[in-house]
């Protein structure tokens, strides 16, 4: 079922994260996509990653060339970024970010990480099973509690700074199923395209990589 391209993010991002966010996220949107993060990475010399699905929660290669086509020139006009940098569009993988509300609730009953931008009860980071969500709050339930102890915690979204799926036979099992009902170009978990960001004068280069 499609959703809101357009629902809220919960996630921590540098400023400048934010403002190429605002940038892209129209590009996206118009194309049928919804953004998922942005992060800037000191990786290449430094690598500009945009993190995108379509309205399905899926995002093929064919989708990120395509993203990345019309991003391209946007982010070139705008320019946020004053220095040479590699421009890569990728899904979010099969332990993705967890960034709104539907994210959670497509996932309930997998283990999460979470770590929030504030204390809560003492503690900022959260690792258990994603029990339910609401519009406004996730809650989880943390194994091993001492006796007596609740092991539910209610999180508030907007403390959210970092979430992300972990890797279990479960989630494995699931992505499984999804991959034979809706197979994408190839047989590769996590869709990437790359795109060296040069100086005016030196010729842009493609590269597919898995």
């Amino acid at each position: 079922m499609s959703f809101d391209l357009t629902e809220k993010r919960y996630i921590k991002e540098t400023g400048l994260e934010q403002r190429i966010a605002r940038i892209v996220e129209p590009v996206a949107n118009d194309l049928g996509y919804s953004l998922v993060r942005i992060k800037i990475l000191q990786e290449n010399g430094l690598t500009l990653q945009i993190m995108a699905e379509d309205g399905n929660g899926r995002f093929a290669i064919t989708d990120c060339e395509r993203l990345s086509k019309d991003v391209s020139p946007v982010l070139d006009v705008e320019d946020p970024i004053d220095r040479e940098y590699h421009l890569e569009v990728s899904s979010p993988g099969i332990d993705r970010p967890l960034v709104r509300a539907r994210d959670f609730a497509t996932y309930v009953g997998h283990e999460a990480k979470i770590e929030l931008s504030d204390l809560l009860d003492g503690r900022k980071r959260f690792r258990g099973l994603i029990k339910s969500v609401d519009a406004d709050t996730v809650t989880i339930t943390l194994p091993d509690v001492p006796k007596g102890t609740d092991p539910d915690h209610k999180l508030p979204l907007h403390l959210l700074a970092e979430a992300k799926l972990v890797m279990t036979d479960a989630l494995m099992n699931m992505a499984r199923v999804d991959q034979e009902e809706f197979p994408i170009d190839d047989d590769d978990e996590i869709e990437t395209v790359e795109i060296a960001d040069s100086q005016p004068e030196e010729e842009s280069t493609s590269e597919e990589t898995n």
